[in-house]
């Protein structure tokens, strides 16, 4: 500490020396704004527009009535479509198996649900109390019972709206976890590579598909599904990597949960892929348990069996035996991928017997009705068109 001298009986501290660091003041890190809840957004647009009527009216007390009706309906109708976007991407993901189990694997049994319920039951809310100040805005006698009604209804409607912030909140945590996740094309033919962890899932995805996961040396490279396409002639297939399972029955991770979730719901055809090699860090036993255990579990899927990292081990083996890097016995595991899916023919709806299609009279042949013979089409005129007027003579 620097000493203190007295000059002319003033109290002075000396001045700091070149070898003296400065003292630096340390300052708390910035604080981050709050981020303000959805209600709040949702609300200031909604009074924003309802503000911006321009009613037209003969007399100012028409007019006054017209702008308190505008600000009830315009701010309304501004909130209902703001939760109907919000609930909107949740919605159509309910309506399939596949992203409903995600939810729910993800976020619990029923959350989903229970949002979009509440989101419906405040939109109904909204409208009820809509319709009433309307009402209240006819009989209002003059300019202070209109501002009175509009402001009861605002405070109305802004509870309604704070209410489902917790649920707003919800939705839009669904949807970015959906928005992170490739969206599967229902009723097209699947294939769902699955296996343990580190067993050359992905590199064998590369090889079958247009994707182009990411690979790596380590357990649980794959954290979510991945999605590719193969050209199957007429048909497109859609290939879906998925993160390693281990195999416990008692508890599972969530990339392991979606994982299952994809062999459960997606699925056309399982591709189970496993590592005699010992390189991915379990034993082959424990591998093969799961598989029967997956065959167990859904006996009227198909799985197909198959060993990869064939360039590192040989050994003679009943079952399929592919390699990634050197494409060895990707033609073999293509044939057999192909046996196991539906056919084109067995999805067709059958013929019509030939005795039905030689009785059937053709149409334009033999019309049976005289509204069948006004659509035979004349020469030189369209299906469809009006018949000329004939133009009177002279």
């Amino acid at each position: 500490m620097a000493a203190s001298l007295f000059v002319k009986g003033e109290l002075r501290t000396p001045a700091r020396t070149m070898t003296q660091s400065p003292r630096v003041r340390r300052t708390r890190p910035a604080k981050a704004p709050a981020r303000p809840a959805p209600s709040a957004q949702i609300l200031d647009i909604a009074f924003r527009r309802g503000s911006l009527v321009t009613p037209h009216g003969k007399t100012k007390p028409e007019r006054d009535r017209l702008r308190a009706e505008l600000k009830v309906v315009r701010s309304s109708a501004t909130v209902l479509r703001h939760l109907r976007l919000e609930a909107r991407p949740v919605r159509d993901a309910m309506a399939l198996d596949f992203e409903r189990a995600l939810i729910a694997k993800a976020f619990g049994e029923g959350a989903g649900e229970r949002a979009l319920t509440r989101m419906e039951r405040a939109e109904q809310r909204i409208r009820g109390v809509t319709r009433d100040s309307v009402r209240e805005t006819y009989r209002a006698p003059d300019h202070d019972a209109l501002a009175t009604a509009v402001r009861g209804f605002y405070g109305r409607l802004s509870s309604f709206v704070r209410e489902v912030d917790p649920d707003i909140e919800r939705l839009r945590e669904i949807a970015r976890y959906l928005d992170a996740r490739p969206q599967l094309v229902p009723g097209t033919l699947t294939l769902v590579v699955a296996g343990f962890p580190n067993v050359g899932k992905s590199s064998l995805v590369a090889r079958l598909s247009s994707a182009r996961p990411k690979v790596a040396d380590y357990p649980f490279t794959t954290l979510s599904i991945a999605l590719g396409h193969a050209d199957l002639g007429f048909d497109r297939l859609q290939v879906v990597d998925t993160p390693g399972v281990l195999g416990r029955e008692d508890r599972a991770n969530p990339a392991e949960a979606e994982a299952e979730t994809a062999v459960e719901k997606a699925a056309t055809v399982v591709l189970f892929v496993l590592d005699p090699t010992g390189s991915s860090g379990y034993s082959l036993e424990e591998q093969e348990g799961l598989l029967e255990r997956w065959r167990a579990t859904y006996p009227s899927l198909p799985i197909v069996a198959v060993e990869t990292k064939s360039d590192l081990l040989k050994r003679p083996v009943d079952r399929l035996r592919v390699s990634a890097v050197t494409g060895e016995g990707v033609e073999s595991l293509w044939k057999e991928i192909r046996s196991r899916l539906p056919t084109r023919v067995d999805a067709a709806e059958p013929s019509e017997p030939p005795e039905r299609a030689e009785e059937r009279v053709p149409f334009a042949e033999a019309p049976d009705s005289e509204d069948e013979r006004t659509l035979e089409p004349p020469s030189g005129r369209k299906v469809g068109a009006r018949p000329r007027r004939a133009r009177p003579r002279g």
